[in-house]
């Protein structure tokens, strides 16, 4: 199929594109990498009338440190992370390189944009779990102005954020690093979505034992879920081995309310979460095996 007729812009900074985004109204569409809404559109399941081309506002390709974290520009692509931004994000964010392999294919990777992948909120996208997984702000523009929003309270439901019909992101803000950190997904094939992920954050004492931590899970809801069975494992005070891994990978499963309407049943899914959340806590705490 093709996409239903539409009017075309192109903006060359982000204060055009929210300018035409408030002129043009509520009919009005964000386009930069275009893997998800021009699949969308031809499909004919987005429609918009007027389409807002972002592609070349380069001066939101970018990523940096400063006193408040880690920031992201927006149409910064998956593949520049692994790529031109590994070195700048050696030091604790290592997580962010690592979660690339498991985006898709190298076309929709070189196409594809950050804040393009927020702004869906597909639940099982890596950077949705790695926003709420590192407590990251959204940062967003429009003619009001900036403002950010907590990534915990962006996402409100299936292809469904806080996002304003007038706003645009610029930025994603990564407050601290995450340095036993690690992501763990299974797909049909490989570049197809997830049908399960799951994302963890140790927080470990110099030796070894556990003071805290966070899974985020993908494809159990309509939003990243943060296991709050597997928050309470991880602040016990233990040594994580792998079998403690293996323990929280199944208190984790055990303790979601699923039913037999998401994909394979809720067997299926509670035994992708018990081996996930595994082999995730374990990467992260750099665990030679892998109990499963």
């Amino acid at each position: 199929m093709k996409p239903a007729s539409f009017h075309y812009h192109r903006a060359y900074t982000a204060e055009q594109a929210v300018t035409l985004l408030a002129e043009l109204g509520d009919d009005a569409k964000l386009i930069a990498g275009g893997q998800s809404l021009v699949a969308m559109m031809n499909f004919r399941l987005a429609r918009p009338a007027q389409l807002i081309d972002i592609a070349d506002v380069a001066a939101l390709r970018y990523v940096q440190h400063d006193v408040d974290g880690l920031r992201i520009g927006a149409l910064t692509t998956h593949h520049a992370i692994e790529t031109d931004y590994r070195d700048v994000l050696a030091d604790g964010f290592e997580v962010i390189v690592d979660a690339m392999r498991w985006i898709g294919h190298l076309p929709i990777r070189t196409r594809g944009t950050i804040g393009g992948s927020i702004a869906h909120a597909d639940a099982t996208a890596e950077w949705c779990l790695l926003a709420v997984l590192l407590d990251a702000e959204i940062v967003t523009l429009s003619v009001r102005g900036r403002r950010s929003i907590a990534a915990g309270e962006f996402f409100y439901g299936f292809y469904s954020t806080a996002l304003e019909p007038d706003e645009m992101i610029v930025e994603i803000l990564f407050p601290a690093p995450a340095r036993h950190a690690a992501m763990a997904e299974y797909a049909q094939r490989h570049g197809d979505f997830a049908v399960v992920a799951a994302a963890v954050n140790l927080h470990l004492e110099q030796d070894g034992s556990l003071r805290g931590g966070r899974v985020v899970l993908g494809g159990v809801g309509p939003v990243p879920v943060i296991a709050d069975a597997a928050t309470a494992v991880l602040s016990s005070g233990r040594q994580l081995t792998p079998q403690a891994a293996t323990e929280c990978g199944s208190v984790t499963a055990d303790s979601l309310d699923l039913d037999d309407a998401v994909p394979g049943g809720a067997a299926y899914t509670r035994g992708l979460v018990r081996n996930l959340v595994t082999r995730a806590l374990c990467q992260a705490a750099q665990l030679e095996e892998v109990v499963r």
